[in-house]
């Protein structure tokens, strides 16, 4: 399967976005509060997200409701915001957090993949999909362990 150069592009900016909103979330934890670095950004984003929806205001493609498991995923951006407002405060700093971020969504990504998680087709890893795994967490650890080290 071929991906698109401009969904690649796509996505590689959306990367760098993340690590933006980490920092910035981060650093209204310092001057506030964990829960008050999670309260802000999802404010915000529902309002940015009401105003868009009111401009471009969109027809729904199916008539059908999601699945109710699919309404817990503000609960788990809510929790991720924080944890990661908190440890990206600490040692690890904003490379180590982002690093063991990422590290952490494909080891589940595969995890739901072999299991079937969420309505996906059951997939068991490729050698690739391994390999890329191990060098995500090889390069998780070199951050981690010897990016404080001068």
């Amino acid at each position: 399967m071929t991906t698109a150069p401009l969904y690649s592009l796509i996505a590689f900016l959306t990367g760098g976005l993340l690590t933006l909103m980490v920092l910035t979330n981060g650093t209204l934890a310092v001057y506030g509060t964990l829960l008050f670095s999670s309260w802000v950004p999802h404010v915000t984003g529902t309002v940015a997200a009401l105003a868009i929806l009111a401009v471009l205001k969109p027809k729904r493609a199916k008539p059908l409701r999601p699945p109710l498991w699919a309404y817990l995923a503000g609960v788990g951006g809510a929790f991720t915001v924080m944890l990661t407002s908190a440890t990206v405060n600490t040692s690890l700093a904003l490379s180590g957090t982002i690093a063991l971020g990422l590290a952490g969504q494909v080891v589940f990504s595969l995890f739901a993949d072999i299991r079937g998680l969420f309505g996906l087709p059951k997939k068991r890893p490729s050698a690739r999909d391994l390999t890329a795994l191990g060098m995500i967490l090889s390069g998780a650890l070199l951050l981690v362990l010897m990016g404080g080290s001068q």
